[in-house]
């Protein structure tokens, strides 16, 4: 019996694979042809639900190596013992474009990052920019709604996108980033990384920390220019993909340094911004970069749809000793990320290798779709079997909270201009000439009255950022 003999999925023997059984050598296909029908009704499959954001990646795995020791601010074995290291899996990739888009479009980048350390998965979930477009997850599903193909026409139409924009200040921090140099990173090895969120870290005396995690990476920062960013999206539309790819194979293998900025609990009540709206980043002056570790990507997947099309990030993932935090943004994300990959990949997607914990698992769900054999005892719990319990030790000191329940406006009395304005002047004079001809470029059929309200945001950002892209529209 040869060892390359085809089988199907049964494991059942193929005597051929080049013509179809018909009634007659003209005559039509027979449904008894078991191993046709196979073959069909799997190619109808081979497609799980593209990501609504983030369709479109590339990944790899990897090591995180801690170099200095956490355990005063966490009870984290992940970030406890210079020298330890924890596997990873990386996943790059653009957010509004679809599965087959290009990979140089001006669009943030997701950086999610997947730990798989001994008290479980850690995944860390963010992009290449500190700050996001909205600070409510009710405006996402919104927000992306504008970035995408209008649902009349079927084709992306910048209206709706200004149209959003002018009635959403809020976003100016992220847009800012995104019309710079930044908004075109050549490649994912040449660009940092944020957790962007705050988060929060617990140590054995109950004491909280709010957190940001950075990753900055150690090949440099490169861009590219609109006009080759335009030319690879039509010559190489998997540029980022291949590079990321082929950089491994070569074993030039990408790091970045992790740091933290680390914020004692009370200090948030009284901070100069909310430390928990994600359009802000907190002043490196007042919480430097403490740089904790180093992460490398070293090993390709053997199979780019069972590892990176399948891996599944939701910043719900959280080890003992690592929080969330009141961000609403991430309040929301830990609800919807975790739904959105029930609906792709199904309820037991975490059994899937690349998203499947390297510790015992153990507890009391079964059945469903993608179910594995259980764990051997009755599915309840309080139980008289000695089943899995509780543990108390691992409990997350009290959060304090204070107010009425009710639908606050985030944006009333929130400064949505001085950020971007801040970061406006940060850039060169060039660099500022080049991302305001890209701000108008995109307004050219964009009415009148739209422009004018979002050239009014630009100038409470900064007078000269309005008013170098008024002059650019004509007006």
């Amino acid at each position: 019996m040869s060892a390359n003999r085809l089988t199907t999925a049964g494991g059942h023997p193929v005597s051929e694979n080049q013509h179809s059984l018909t009634a007659g050598p003209n005559g039509p296909i027979l449904i008894q042809d078991t191993h046709l029908i196979e073959k069909l009704a799997h190619f109808n499959r081979e497609r799980i639900p593209e990501r609504v954001v983030h369709a479109k990646g590339a990944g790899a795995f990897g090591t995180f190596r801690l170099t200095k020791d956490m355990s005063d601010f966490s009870i984290a074995r992940v970030l406890q013992g210079v020298g330890k290291e924890t596997p990873l899996f990386l996943r790059f990739s653009t957010v509004a474009g679809e599965k087959g888009s290009a990979d140089t479009d001006r669009d943030p980048r997701g950086f999610a990052v997947k730990f798989y350390t001994e008290e479980g998965i850690w995944d860390v979930v963010g992009n290449n920019t500190p700050v996001f477009f909205e600070r409510d997850p009710l405006k996402f599903p919104d927000f992306i709604h504008s970035q995408k193909r209008d649902p009349v026409t079927g084709y992306k139409n910048p209206v709706r996108m200004w149209d959003y924009w002018a009635k959403s200040p809020e976003a100016l921090h992220q847009m800012t980033i995104l019309f710079s140099d930044r908004g075109l990173p050549d490649g994912y090895r040449f660009m940092h990384g944020f957790g962007s969120h705050t988060f929060s870290l617990w140590n054995r005396s109950g004491e909280r920390f709010w957190v940001k995690f950075h990753f900055k990476s150690l090949q440099g920062i490169k861009n590219l220019t609109p006009d080759k960013a335009a030319e690879l999206a039509g010559t190489d539309p998997d540029y980022a993909t291949r590079d990321l790819f082929e950089a491994i194979e070569r074993k030039e293998f990408p790091q970045w340094r992790v740091c933290l900025q680390i914020m004692p609990e009370k200090e948030a009540e009284t901070y100069s911004v909310n430390p928990f709206d994600l359009t802000k980043t907190w002043s490196h002056k007042d919480y430097p970069l403490v740089e904790i570790g180093v992460m490398e990507l070293n090993r390709n997947p053997k199979n780019y749809f069972f590892d990176v099309e399948q891996a599944a990030f939701s910043p719900s993932n959280l080890v003992p000793g690592i929080g969330a935090s009141p961000d609403k943004m991430l309040q929301g994300r830990l609800f919807a990320y975790p739904d959105a990959q029930r609906y792709r990949l199904g309820g037991n997607y975490q059994q899937i290798p690349v998203n499947r914990p390297l510790n015992r698992v153990a507890h009391y769900q079964n059945d469903g779709h993608r179910s594995e054999p259980g764990f051997g005892y009755d599915n309840y719990e309080p139980n008289g079997f000695g089943g899995p319990v509780q543990d108390p030790s691992v409990t997350e000191p009290p959060l304090r909270i204070s107010g009425d329940a009710d639908r606050y406006n985030s944006h009333k009395g929130n400064d949505d201009y001085s950020q971007a304005g801040a970061l406006y002047r940060m850039l060169a004079e060039e660099e500022r000439d080049r991302m305001t001809s890209i701000i108008a470029n995109t307004m050219l059929q964009v009415p009148k009255d739209i422009v004018k309200k979002n050239i009014e945001h630009f100038s409470k950002c900064d007078p000269d950022y309005g008013k170098k892209i008024a002059e650019k529209v004509g007006l």
